[in-house]
């Protein structure tokens, strides 16, 4: 299934995307818990937490994350997030978290970050709500886009 054909059929429908701060108890509510961090949350053990899956391509880079904590810049963040979810790796691990929600009735986005309000869980469940569109660099729809954009670049 395509990128684009999945999020349009997630999106649409009604399977529920939940968050939650991995400082939280995990909870058999919680559905399939996928932990959406490039590090393992401080001072809890896999027991503990009760990760189902490790989607750590799902993160910001090291960098974008610094980047963010000392610029506070919500909006740009999310839009350099989301073109990092734009590369292979990313797009991988949006496949992967689509064939979840997919698969399975509830899932919840873990995440470590303090701020409740503002952290890549936050972003990525407006992506899959529909707030955002999909990373537009990736599926079929790129596939048929790069002949035409090559030849536009193309000096005549």
């Amino acid at each position: 299934m395509s990128l684009a054909r999945s999020f349009l059929e997630t999106a649409t429908s009604l399977m529920p995307v939940e968050i939650k701060r991995a400082y939280e108890e995990p909870s058999p509510a919680d559905g399939q818990r996928v932990l959406v961090d490039r590090l393992w949350p401080r001072g809890i053990s896999k027991r503990a937490a009760r990760i189902d899956h490790w989607l750590k391509a799902l993160a910001p880079s090291n960098a974008l994350r610094k980047w963010y904590h000392l610029s506070g810049n919500w909006e740009l963040f999310k839009k350099r997030y989301f073109k990092e979810l734009c590369a292979p790796e990313g797009s991988l691990a949006l496949e992967t978290l689509y064939a979840l929600i997919e698969d399975y009735p509830l899932v919840t986005l873990v995440y470590s970050s303090r701020d409740l309000e503002r952290n890549n869980a936050v972003a990525l469940k407006e992506l899959l709500d529909g707030a955002k569109k999909p990373p537009s660099s990736s599926g079929p729809a790129k596939a048929a886009a790069v002949p035409s954009r090559a030849a536009r670049r193309r000096p005549s």
